[in-house]
């Protein structure tokens, strides 16, 4: 593995090595310009503020295309840092209880006082004492199993921390905030919602004989050891446990009073399964001799190069970081031989019009040559999904289970030292804390917490797109989390195209789908606060204190800037590289490291992680579409094995921060951006954007399916997220109609592509799957039109037509059948599954997936005609969260979303029976006109059955027939 450049100047948000506080220096502070903003909403505070006004996100404004050849700024470098300097990773603690003014810079706080009614005044008195009365017990509890374990007796400073609400700690024994020793004080500044000491003679033992500053502990992690309970920092917050030499105690703390125990436990049986191993070194992967590195630390980011040393995983697997990865060629074979099947189909069609021509003469035939080029882009993922059953079952999967160019099924040699610092991006909008953005947090936080044990540095950026539009009780309740959790936070205006009454604060969330203009709002704030620091001069005496307050000054000042309307706290800066998750995701507990490992390989801009799914109810239709969704990741990774370009899917993938701001583009107001906003595929762009500049994409599945995603929970959703994509295939190619006279019918951003470095059979592939979109979309349309031609014209008609019904047989034969058996192989192969419980799962959902794929024609043409035809669409973010409904509740929204649908539907029902002779109208046909063939009503008849019943047979919430 090629060891990564020095990108020092570029990057953002690098940790430097921690060190004792000394003398504090004077801050510049920068100068601040008053402003006036009587429009901007407050940020809640723990008072109450008066309602939120409501909006709607179906607005779209016209924005910037992105330039062909991005802009590029050239970027301040960040003054060095001597030795004993430090920039901390996490920059300051705030106070909740003013939560507008130093949560969240920005808003302009004007409380007033709400009067609450005598009941809703006792129900809270009630809840307080509950709440309290569950604190005391759980703590009681804690301290039982302390005294019981005998971790610690009656002497300072051992005991039990318990936060019981916001800012108030309760704590056994009751007088620790007054003993010696700072373990009630240093936890406090750690902001932890539970911590304990464990003092036991082994692991006094321990801290007296071992010399080193850690203590090594599984996958590379590593469990620090300070001389007195005043060396914690925020450095360690993630950490979760520490050694602490005098008094010859561990610390541990968690996010969870019920873990705590546990955690103790597991690192004092650790302790004494290590003093048994035989072999202590090989084990952990460490050498002791030269391991004197503090935990926490980290070398100085512009004098870093990373290396390499091998871990158990790695030599388990027999894999070599510095191994040259080889450009696998199976996938262009596949591709070849479908362009040989493609080429060979069309030719029987040209054929019989030639033979045509020979006894007719009428060469007015050869006007049906035009439509060659359509019927291969239409037809060829038919024809290459033909060939890859055939690749699947009998075609070598060796490469699956090894490394190749674009694709890492075995983690690549991990740093030894000098680790990368990552920054988790998140954006959210108005999903549930509890149910959605919690569980995805605590497990960011144990992906963090594993990091950063092992000797990296992490920290969590969200980017709130909601926070300004939910109620206040729920804005506030998110604020006391990512202040609770340390996590960094940005959230921009409301969507107010018109402004507030007076016409004035006019903001635009740019984008038919927010999530691509709300990230590049966010990096934008980022960067600023960045420019900012890195003009600063540091002096030799500064200290971590100092940046601390030089940081808080620079955000305020950003905030003002933005006269208010932009809120933020905590860490909000960018590291080497960047974690892109969704709200509803699951990140692997030990995977940081791999990754980073990884993009020690420079060209590599991307690595895409492939990802399982994460359920949330146990709907038919969302195992479903999780079995769907399964399917779709086993034939990316089978593909991009073989040798196909990785795909880039927005999410669960790491990015190079340096190479995303070397893509970077300029609008027409002179702000930079990062993702287009002026697609529904901001991902594709990217990726494009990426590999134009010479950057590879990997897709990576050493992790398995421990990244999970959600998925669609009900039809509605999933119908969108086709429309979407529909809608960004086609602003991927075309040009809607009214530009075709100035501007030609392909788009920019296709030419680049077909330009691209991109190899060819990469492009062919994803012009096929873009086909498939225009194909479905065209089936009602060429399925109407061949009732009427093969019903009337039946047996006149050129022998280079192919009917309908021979199309639906062929596709029942290749999708239903022959792929189902390929899939169920293709899993016994590679996935060491069973060949039956494979073969019996696909066909468990047959069924349910031909009737959802079946009902999209009209959906997918709607979203097409109405981006050819100009007309704006706009997506919310998908849900994320499963909700009560019933029969009744389900009816009127099924009307109202599938209105036009089911009035096709009536419609064609109607026509069907009249031109079929069936009563009173059909009887008003005349005999020749009617249509009874079997081979012209069928297809017309399937496509109108399951548009009809899609919205209906797919909807859990009325088939349960709750009432």
């Amino acid at each position: 593995m090629s060891p990564a450049p020095k990108e020092g100047h570029l990057l953002r948000g690098r940790q430097q090595p921690s060190i004792t506080v000394g003398s504090r220096s004077q801050i510049p502070e920068p100068k601040l310009e008053p402003h006036s903003n009587p429009e901007a909403r407050p940020l809640p505070g723990p008072e109450s503020v008066p309602a939120v006004e409501s909006e709607s996100e179906s607005e779209s404004q016209p924005h910037s295309q992105p330039e062909p050849k991005p802009v590029r700024k050239p970027e301040r470098k960040p003054e060095p840092v001597s030795p004993g300097q430090t920039i901390p990773r996490y920059f300051g603690s705030f106070d909740s209880s003013n939560a507008a003014s130093e949560v969240a810079f920005g808003a302009h706080v004007s409380r007033q006082g709400s009067t609450n009614s005598r009941t809703s005044l006792v129900r809270s008195n009630r809840e307080s004492e509950m709440d309290v009365f569950k604190s005391e017990v759980r703590l009681l509890y804690l301290r039982q199993v302390q005294l019981e374990k005998r971790w610690a007796d009656d002497v300072a400073p051992e005991g039990v921390l318990l936060k019981s609400s916001r800012g108030n700690y309760i704590c056994q024994p009751r007088d620790l905030p007054t003993r010696s020793g700072g373990f009630y004080q240093e936890m406090r500044k750690l902001n932890v919602k539970v911590a304990m000491t464990v003092r036991t003679p082994m692991i006094q033992m321990f801290l007296d004989t071992c010399k080193l500053k850690y203590m090594p502990y599984i996958h590379g992690q590593k469990i620090g050891i300070i001389d007195t309970i005043n060396g914690l920092a925020p450095v360690h917050r993630h950490h979760y446990a520490v050694f602490v030499r005098d008094p010859g105690m561990l610390v541990v703390w968690d996010e969870e009073p019920t873990e705590i125990v546990n955690r103790a436990t597991g690192l004092e049986k650790y302790l004494v399964d290590m003093s048994w191993a035989r072999h202590l070194e090989d084990e952990s992967g460490l050498q002791f001799d030269v391991l004197n590195t503090a935990i926490g630390e980290a070398p100085n980011s512009q004098e870093a190069t990373p290396q390499v040393t091998n871990t158990t995983i790695a030599d388990e697997r027999g894999q070599s970081g510095d191994d040259p990865r080889p450009t696998m060629l199976w996938q262009p074979l596949v591709v070849g031989c479908t362009g040989i099947l493609t080429i060979y189909c069309l030719s029987t069609g040209w054929r019989a019009i030639a033979v045509e021509i020979k006894y007719d003469h009428s060469w007015t035939r050869l006007a049906l040559v035009i439509v060659t080029p359509l019927q291969l882009w239409l037809g060829w993922f038919f024809f290459m999904t033909v060939v890859s059953i055939v690749a699947q079952m009998f075609g070598p999967v060796r490469q699956v289970a090894h490394n190749s160019k674009f694709y890492s099924a075995v983690p690549s040699k991990r740093l030894k030292d000098n680790f990368p610092h990552v920054t988790i991006q998140c954006p959210v909008y108005k999903e549930g804390l509890e149910a959605v953005i919690k569980p995805t947090m605590a497990s960011v936080r144990k992906a963090i917490s594993t990091y950063e044990l092992q000797g990296g540095t992490a920290n969590i950026f969200i980017n709130d797109d909601g926070m300004q539009l939910i109620s206040d009780e729920d804005a506030r309740k998110r604020v006391e989390f990512y202040e609770d959790n340390n996590i960094g936070w940005v959230a921009r205006p409301k969507h107010a195209p018109k402004g507030d009454a007076n016409g004035q604060n006019v903001f635009i969330r740019a984008g038919k789908f927010k999530k691509a203009s709300n990230m590049n709002y966010c990096l934008n704030v980022s960067t600023r606060l960045e420019d900012k620091l890195v003009e600063v001069e540091r002096r030799p005496s500064w200290n971590q204190a100092d940046e601390e307050r030089l940081y808080a000054s620079c955000f305020k000042q950003v905030i003002l800037e933005d006269q208010g309307r932009t809120w933020g706290a905590g860490n909000i800066r960018i590291g080497d590289y960047i974690l892109l998750i969704d709200s509803d995701t699951r990140v692997p507990e030990d995977c940081l490291l791999d990754a980073v490992s990884e993009m020690a390989t420079p060209e590599v801009a991307i690595i895409q992680f492939s990802s399982g799914v994460l359920n949330v109810t146990t709907s038919f239709f969302e195992r479903a579409i999780t079995f769907f969704t399964n399917l779709v990741y086993t034939s990316i990774r089978f593909a991009v094995a073989s040798g196909d370009v990785a795909p880039f899917v927005g999410h669960n993938a790491l990015l190079r921060w340096t190479a995303v701001q070397d893509i970077r583009y300029t609008d027409k107001d002179g702000v930079e951006k990062y993702w287009a906003e002026n697609t529904v595929s901001e991902d594709f762009d990217m990726a494009l954007r990426l590999q134009s500049l010479g950057y590879i994409i990997r897709y990576s599945t050493y992790c398995g399916d421990e990244f999970k995603e959600g998925v669609s929970l009900t039809v509605y959703d999933e119908l969108e997220r086709w429309e979407k994509y529909a809608y960004g295939c086609a602003e991927l190619l075309f040009h809607p109609f009214y530009k075709w006279p100035v501007r030609g019918p392909f788009t920019p951003l296709f030419r680049r592509f077909i330009t691209s470095r991109i190899n060819w059979t990469g492009k062919l592939t994803i012009m096929s799957y873009v086909g498939t979109y225009f194909a479905i979309g065209s089936a009602w349309i060429v399925t109407l039109l061949n009732y009427f031609l093969i019903g009337w014209f039946n047996g006149h008609l050129d022998k280079d037509y192919e009917e309908s019904f021979n199309l639906y047989f062929g596709l029942v034969v290749v999708f239903q059948g022959a792929a189902t058996v390929s899939l169920a192989v293709l899993r016994y192969r590679t996935e060491d599954r069973s060949l039956l419980s494979s073969l019996a799962e696909g066909m468990t959902w047959m069924l349910v997936l031909t009737m959802f794929i079946g009902g999209l024609s009209l959906h997918l043409s709607g979203a097409l005609i109405r981006y050819l035809l100009g007309i704006d669409m706009s997506w919310g973010a998908t849900a994320k969260e499963a909700t009560d409904t019933s029969f009744f509740r389900e009816i009127p929204v099924i009307i109202k979303k599938f209105k036009y649908t089911f009035i096709y539907c009536i419609l064609s029902i109607a026509m069907i029976l009249t031109l079929a002779g069936i009563g009173p109208l059909g009887a008003l046909v005349p005999h020749d006109w009617r249509i009874n063939s079997f081979i012209a009503l069928y297809p017309q008849l399937i496509l109108v059955a399951m548009h009809f019943l899609c919205p209906l047979i797919l909807n859990p919430g009325l088939m349960h027939f709750t009432f």
